[in-house]
């Protein structure tokens, strides 16, 4: 079956594959075993740190979670799903027409998520998820005036004044309330129909970033990526919470960015910066984002989209601000509201490195070892990109550096001492970015029979 294909010379060259063979795996093993070394010793360290004095607030650290394997209704299809990427992943990867694969990724991820969430069932598996005491369902009911409930949104955050809001509310700008509150107005009210559109969004994230990859690094490269975009180990968090939601958003900007810098689009400018600032305002922690679309200008060497992007995205916080919600006012108080609760006692220095395991369980070792090759890439792909008389990037040095700003944006996050524990659930929006680092692997994956 034919290959769709487009010529644009604003697109780096692609550069011919490698011989398949086993030259060079053996680093890539090593990467991949210290990562697992990496998640035992957080195991065994947190394991022992939580019951000698509980500070760790997590049962089974590095990851927020209780011991209790079990099979449900969705046991069978995690399992099909899982085997048939495997087996037919690389292929169809491969063969499938561009826009046609583009569907495959996003249905594949989807019944991945679903049938992972549905182990538990579907009302504890995903109806339930965003109903429970600390999610953003519970205060649907009190944005009945929707300006009101912003003016005052500030003063709910800390604990202590009645009616603080929810932990995650409070944890969150309104946009993410918000959202959910919108979905009731039109009829969609109740976890059923929320945790729907979190899955149905955070799986859409996978074409976002493959149309990303193949703007700014080829198609070659994204179909690489593709199976491994679709079978994500971060799905099972995907399903559970609004996260999956905040980072299908947040990659659509960056491959709306992505377009308008390779293809001098306008409208894709626009809705890049409007996605982006609709972004801040689901997350304090996702104005870091700003890394990897940078990293697109830095790629694609224009500034063309600059303008139309900024004036898109600063139309979200005027709009918030006008109303009454002020993103720097408040974000002071979630500092106070965080300390208050669990993370004002898990300890720094073990959440610092914690995170990183949680982080290496959330996107699987095969996600290491890429990491490993964008690490050794970085200086040359770093300083072709940076020289001004040197040629557009090659297609790997491009993925090289989309790839590092967001393993950048993770460790800011993880410095900033706000994301103590949880990663592996609120890490979403920069886990998408360092997936593709699978691409760089592939020739060398001949074990697996790709």
């Amino acid at each position: 079956m034919k290959t769709e294909e487009r010529s644009d010379s604003s697109r780096p060259a692609e550069e011919p594959a490698a011989p398949a063979g086993r030259t060079g795996h053996r680093p890539d093993l090593v990467a991949a075993g210290v990562g697992a070394l990496l998640v035992a010793v957080a195991c065994g360290v947190g394991w022992a740190w939580q019951r000698s004095n509980g500070e760790l607030q997590a049962q089974w650290p590095p990851l927020l979670a209780s011991w209790n394997p079990h099979v449900g209704p969705g046991t069978p299809a995690a399992l099909t799903v899982a085997a048939a990427v495997v087996a037919y992943g690389p292929a169809l990867a491969d063969r499938l027409p561009w826009r046609r694969l583009l569907l495959t990724a996003w249905a594949t991820a989807m019944a991945w998520i679903f049938s992972l969430a549905l182990i538990e069932g579907w009302y504890r598996g995903i109806a339930r998820r965003l109903t429970t005491k600390h999610e953003y369902l519970r205060v649907i009911d009190r944005f009945d005036d929707i300006p009101a409930a912003l003016r005052g949104f500030t003063d709910h955050i800390v604990v202590g004044p009645p009616g603080n809001w929810p932990a995650h509310v409070a944890g969150h700008p309104p946009g993410a309330t918000l959202t959910f509150v919108w979905l009731d107005r039109i009829g969609l009210g109740g976890g059923a129909w929320a945790g729907v559109f979190c899955i149905v969004l955070g799986a859409s994230g996978v074409a976002a970033v493959l149309i990303a990859v193949r703007a700014l690094a080829g198609e070659r490269l994204a179909r690489r990526a593709a199976p491994f975009l679709a079978l994500a180990p971060f799905a099972v968090w995907t399903g559970t919470s609004a996260d999956g939601y905040f980072a299908g958003v947040a990659a659509w900007s960056i491959a709306l960015l992505a377009v308008a810098a390779t293809r001098r689009s306008l409208l894709a400018a626009c809705a890049s910066g409007l996605l982006f600032g609709w972004t801040c305002y689901l997350s304090y922690g996702l104005p870091l984002i700003v890394l990897p679309l940078a990293t697109v200008l830095l790629i694609t060497r224009t500034t063309r989209p600059v303008l139309p992007f900024l004036t898109a995205a600063l139309t979200v916080p005027l709009a918030f601000t006008l109303t009454g919600f002020a993103w720097w006012e408040a974000y002071p108080l979630l500092v106070e509201r965080y300390y208050q609760g669990a993370g004002g006692v898990r300890p720094y220095a073990y959440w610092v490195w914690g995170n990183l395991a949680a982080a290496t369980l959330a996107v699987g070792l095969a996600t290491a070892a890429g990491l490993r090759r964008t690490l050794t890439a970085t200086p040359s792909a770093a300083l072709g990109a940076l020289h001004p008389r040197r040629p557009a990037p090659t297609a790997e040095a491009a993925l090289t550096l989309l790839v590092l700003a967001a393993l950048l944006a993770l460790l800011a996050a993880d410095l900033s001492g706000m994301s103590k524990a949880e990663t592996e659930r609120i890490w979403q929006p920069f886990y998408f970015w360092l997936l593709p680092a699978t691409a760089l692997l592939v020739n060398h994956l001949v074990w697996t029979g790709w």
